[in-house]
Order: structure tokens, then C-alpha cells, then sequence
């Protein structure tokens, strides 16, 4: 096989203010360089666009080291291995890693995760078989603990997290509503993905709706937008509820994010857990073992946003943000 002298990569050029803007973005080509013992080359197939990576971009103090200006945008990889001087791969393999929004990367093997591409497609590997579908899996499975019979409401009900969790609710027993961004979507989500209800929040009457649509009230919530879609689930919640706070994508929109029915936290006895997933690395095997064998055998359905070619990456993320995306958004690179 003829591996290419150079590929291409993109780096965060400026840290956004507001708004992401394709500016603050630059696509670079650099040299291919030379493996040392140990390390791995990998021509990447797919790239992963996910909320977190707004977080990384700015300079305030998070959970996480902020992305370096300069340096290749972080982001998720599958892809596969095309010279090895590592004794666990060999050209050939397919591998996932976080290897950033480039063509191709450099690995020493320790993020590295062989994938089997037997029954499971490459790409749900950034996806339900992924660390999204982790996050569902932990917040759903450590945080709500939902018990059959119960009501649970799932916001960002389309995207790549809250979809899974709806589909293992139900699989649980469980009645699951969803909240989405247009008619369309909400349609997707009850219609393909199985859950019991979808309340379109762009229609203007989210609380009613939700409402009408909880009339048992709300055991427990998987929230991964903020501000006035977490204040309606909060007035739904019945007496310890509990909710797993997966993301605040509201936030990075400049929504208000305060919550105005705080003091059901305290009336309620609510539950109210944020987490990062990649923090629990101790439940992955066993959650991406029950999310592979799922979706292996369709009990786990997932739907694909996909760009093409690395430049497109900027305004996919771009989209994604603005909730353009239907499902998990990806890059195709080869």
C-alpha cells in the first residue's frame, strides 16, 4: 500500500466569541511523519462533531483542558491502521481513537480500541456503539436507574445521546417522551425510534404539551439541553426524581440557563446529577458490549448526519450547533 506524504488536518485558529464562525477554524496539509517504535498510523474514515467540543474551544476553566490554538480540533476517529510498529496492530486493523479533525493521525496504542465491522456498521462506533451512546447508557442506566412503569423524559430526543436513551427505556419498560426541535423530527422520534410521545418545543407550547403528555408525572429526566426545556420537565417531576444532566447545549446558544423551579429541587427531593462519561472508563466494556449486541441485532435504531470531505467539518459543526443536524452528525473522510 502507497501511504501519501501528506494530509490534511484543521486547526482551532481563534477561540469563538459567541457564536462559532468557519474563521475560527484553518485547514492546514503537513507531512506525514515518520513512526517511531510503538506508534501507529491510521487513515481516519469517519470524524465525530459533538457539543462538548464548543466547551473546548474557550479559554474559561472547565472540566477539561481547553483545546491549544493551533493545534489539531480534538474529536472522535475510526478509522483504519495503515503501518504499525506496534505489536497490537497491523495494517489492516480498524481502530477507534481520538485522533481530531484530520485525515489521518499518530497513535502510541493507548486510546486505541480495535473495532469488529462484522455485524456493526464503522461509523455507529462514533455513535450508539460510541461515546454518546455511553453517555445515554450511564445516565440512564447509574444516574436514573428508571424502573419499569415509570416516565421518563429525554430532551434533544433526535440527536445522537437522547435517542438511545429513549430506545433503552423502553426496552426497560418504561414510557418514554421525547423533546425536539420541529415536526419532522418529533415525528422520527415516535414514529422510527419507538418512544411514547414528542413534544416539538419550537411550536411554542412546550409546557402544555408536556404536560399533556406526562399525565403521571415525570420519574425521571436525561437532560442535554438547559434552561426553559429543564424548567418544564422540572415542574413535571414527581417526588424523587432524578436527572441526569448530560449537557446544556442552550448555553452555548446564549440562552438563559437559570433554573426558575428550583425550589422543586427541594419539594421534590430531586436527584440532580451532572456527568462527563469519559470519567467512568470502569462501566465502558460492559456498556458498549449491551450497545453493540443491539444494535447488532436492531433492538438499537440510530440515524446519520453526514458531511463530506474534512473542509466541510466547520459548518457541520456549525449546523450541529444551530440544531441543523438530524441524528449523529459525522465527516466522511475517505
Amino acid at each position: 500500500m502507497t501511504i501519501a506524504s501528506t494530509y490534511q488536518r484543521i486547526v482551532l485558529a481563534s477561540r469563538p466569541r459567541g457564536a462559532v464562525l468557519p474563521e475560527n477554524f484553518r485547514l492546514e496539509t503537513v507531512p506525514v511523519p515518520q513512526l517511531a517504535d510503538g506508534q501507529v498510523l491510521i487513515r481516519n474514515h469517519y470524524l465525530s462533531l459533538d457539543p462538548y467540543m464548543r466547551g473546548r474551544m474557550s479559554a474559561s476553566k472547565s472540566y477539561a483542558d481547553c483545546q491549544a490554538l493551533d493545534d489539531t480540533m480534538i474529536g472522535g476517529t475510526v478509522g483504519e491502521v495503515l503501518a504499525s510498529r506496534n505489536a497490537r496492530y497491523q495494517a489492516g486493523d480498524f481502530v477507534g481513537g481520538v485522533l481530531g479533525w484530520s485525515e489521518m493521525g499518530v497513535s502510541d496504542g493507548a486510546m486505541l480500541r480495535k473495532l469488529d465491522t462484522s455485524n456493526i456498521p464503522l461509523s455507529a462506533y462514533l455513535g450508539a456503539v460510541g461515546m454518546p451512546g455511553m453517555a445515554a447508557w450511564y445516565g440512564f442506566n447509574q444516574i436514573m436507574a428508571s424502573k419499569p412503569g415509570e416516565t421518563i423524559v429525554v430532551s434533544a430526543a433526535s440527536g445522537a445521546v437522547g435517542s438511545v436513551v429513549g430506545q433503552l427505556a423502553k426496552l426497560r419498560g418504561c414510557r418514554a417522551v421525547g423533546i425536539a426541535g420541529g415536526a419532522e423530527k418529533c415525528a422520527y422520534v415516535v414514529d422510527e425510534l419507538g418512544f411514547d410521545a414528542c413534544i416539538d418545543y419550537k411550536a411554542g407550547n412546550l409546557e402544555q404539551d408536556l404536560e399533556a403528555a406526562t399525565p403521571d408525572g415525570v420519574d425521571g429526566i436525561f437532560e442535554n439541553v438547559g434552561g426553559a426545556v429543564l424548567d418544564a420537565s422540572l415542574a413535571r417531576t414527581n417526588a424523587f426524581a432524578r436527572i441526569a444532566l448530560c449537557g446544556i447545549i442552550a448555553g452555548f446558544a446564549g440562552a438563559d440557563l437559570s433554573i426558575k423551579n428550583s425550589r422543586l429541587l427541594l419539594i421534590n427531593r430531586l436527584t440532580l446529577r451532572g456527568f462527563i462519561v469519559t470519567e467512568h472508563m470502569e462501566f465502558w466494556a460492559q456498556g458498549l458490549q449491551e450497545l453493540g449486541a443491539l444494535v447488532a441485532d436492531g433492538k438499537l435504531k440510530y440515524r446519520e448526519s453526514v458531511a463530506q470531505g474534512l473542509a466541510s467539518a466547520p459548518d457541520a459543526f456549525i449546523g450541529l450547533m444551530e440544531g441543523r443536524n438530524f441524528g449523529k452528525q459525522l465527516v466522511k473522510l475517505v
